[in-house]
């Protein structure tokens, strides 16, 4: 149900892997962050085997050790599930946000796995010092192929700058789910969604058990 969002991301969803990685202090600015980290965990992904060879377990554990602390998940959750949102318990969002995010985990896992010595443009930042809400714009670089870009909207927290949305050659990731979850939602709830969720994160962990990559 979701197949062609995970077609439309693959190709370059490592750029969401990997610039919003690492450590990132709050007074760092969004586009340094993208850069510097970006850097990064390319270089962790050229000096891995395990990596290059597509080890799924461990593609997973990278991404969460260094992803996930730099995305709003739950900003993400009540986007992409829209007016359900509103209706849904705290106990039903926080199992949306979880699944949500277990989902797009392992979407990024499939596209790093396929890293391919990728380049990256990273954009100059049009924003005011002053500004709590940007862009930030990175171009990837592919032989053969048009630059792909990748729009990141960013917000500054208290714990630093926080992605909330990743556009992906024109196309936003959280809109495109939007759409597929409010199909779900209106033929079965916010209990049923929760379950298409869940069935989906099922089959993506399976795929990545030894020897099936």
């Amino acid at each position: 149900m979701l197949r062609s969002i995970e077609r439309a991301v693959a190709g370059v969803a490592l750029a969401a892997a990997a610039t919003l990685a690492g450590a990132a202090g709050v007074d760092t600015s969004p586009d340094e962050l993208v850069k510097q980290v970006t850097l990064e965990v390319v270089s962790i992904i050229k000096s891995d085997k395990d990596i290059q060879s597509g080890d799924r377990k461990k593609i997973v554990g990278l991404i969460e050790a260094k992803v996930l602390p730099h995305f709003d998940f739950t900003s993400m959750s009540a986007t992409a599930v829209g007016l359900g949102w509103r209706k849904a318990t705290p106990d039903q969002k926080l199992r949306l946000t979880e699944e949500f995010k277990t989902l797009l985990v392992r979407t990024y896992a499939s596209a790093l796995a396929a890293y391919s010595q990728q380049r990256f443009d990273f954009r100059p930042l049009h924003a005011r010092p002053s500004d709590t809400d940007v862009t930030v714009q990175v171009r990837i670089i592919q032989p053969g192929t048009q630059p792909v870009s990748i729009d990141y909207g960013m917000e500054k927290t208290a714990s630093g700058w926080k992605a909330y949305d990743v556009v992906v050659g024109g196309v936003s990731l959280v809109a495109n789910y939007r759409t597929e979850f409010s199909n779900i939602v209106r033929a079965e709830g916010i209990d049923g969604l929760i379950r298409n969720l869940q069935a989906k994160n099922e089959s993506l962990s399976q795929s990545e058990e030894p020897g099936k990559k």
